[in-house]
C-alpha cells in the first residue's frame, strides 16, 4: 500500500525545492514531474520538432528514456543516459516547456510513466496537476503558491546558483506567460484541487514551508495509521 503526497503550484513557487527537502526528511521518494516534461521539451528542441508534428512526437516518446536518480542527496535527471539536470533548466527549455506540456500525447505518456514510477512506493510528487489529474485520490494534497514577483526573484537566484544567466525582467515575464498557458490549457490545467491545503509562501523562508508541509503530512499519516 503506497502513500502519495501531491504538491501542485505555479512556476517558481518552490515546489521542487520543498518536495526534495520534505522527501529527504520523511523518507519519501521524490518524483519531479516537471523534470519529465522538461526532458521531452529538450528532446524536441534537439530534434527541431514542432508541437504540430504529432507523428514525430509520438515516435520520440516511444524511444525516449527518462531517469530521476539521487546521488549524494542530489537528484539528477538523465535523458537517454545523459545527465541533463542543468540543461533542462536553461532559458531555451523554460520558454518552450509550457507549450509542450499542453500536448495531449505528451501528457498521456507522462501520466502513465508517473503512475508507474510511484506504484507501490511512499512518494511525494510535484507538478501542476498531480492532485487533480495524476493522483486525484492522493493522501495529502498541497497547493503551494507565491506572488509572481516573488517567484521571479526566486527563479533568478536559482538560476544564479546553477550558473544560468537571466534577469529579473526575463524571469517575471516567463513566470506570467507560463501562468497564463498553464491555467488556460484545455487538458489538465493548473488549478487547485478542492481538497488541497493552500500555502502562500511569499513571505516564508524555505525552512518554514518545509516544516509546515512536513507537519501536514505527519498528521495525515498518523491519522491514516490510526484507522
Amino acid at each position: 500500500m503506497s502513500f502519495v503526497v501531491a504538491i501542485d503550484g505555479p512556476a517558481g513557487s518552490g515546489k521542487g525545492t520543498v518536495t526534495e527537502l520534505v522527501g529527504n526528511r520523511l523518507g519519501l521518494v521524490n518524483i519531479d514531474t516537471g523534470a519529465m516534461f522538461r526532458c521531452v521539451t529538450l528532446a524536441m528542441l534537439r530534434q527541431n520538432i514542432e508541437t504540430s508534428e504529432t507523428e514525430k512526437i509520438e515516435k520520440l516518446l516511444e524511444e525516449i528514456k527518462i531517469e530521476l536518480v539521487k546521488e549524494n542527496q542530489v537528484q539528477k535527471v538523465f535523458l537517454n543516459s545523459e545527465d541533463v539536470s542543468k540543461e533542462i533548466r536553461e532559458n531555451a527549455v523554460n520558454n518552450f516547456v509550457s507549450e509542450v506540456s499542453t500536448l495531449k500525447v505528451v501528457r498521456d505518456k507522462l501520466l502513465k510513466l508517473q503512475r508507474q514510477v510511484a506504484e507501490g512506493k511512499d512518494v511525494i510528487m510535484e507538478g501542476r496537476d498531480i492532485g487533480t489529474a495524476v493522483f486525484p485520490n492522493a493522501d495529502v494534497k498541497i497547493y503551494l503558491d507565491a506572488t509572481p514577483e516573488e517567484r521571479a526573484r526566486r527563479r533568478v537566484l536559482q538560476n544564479q546558483e546553477k550558473g544560468i544567466a537571466s534577469t529579473y525582467e526575463e524571469a517575471l515575464e516567463n513566470v506570467k506567460t507560463r501562468d497564463k498557458i498553464d491555467s488556460s490549457r484545455s487538458i489538465a490545467p493548473l488549478t487547485r484541487a478542492e481538497d488541497a491545503i493552500y500555502i502562500d509562501s511569499t513571505n516564508m523562508e524555505i525552512s518554514e514551508v518545509v516544516d509546515e508541509v512536513c507537519k501536514i503530512i505527519e498528521e495525515k499519516d498518523y491519522a491514516k495509521n490510526e484507522i
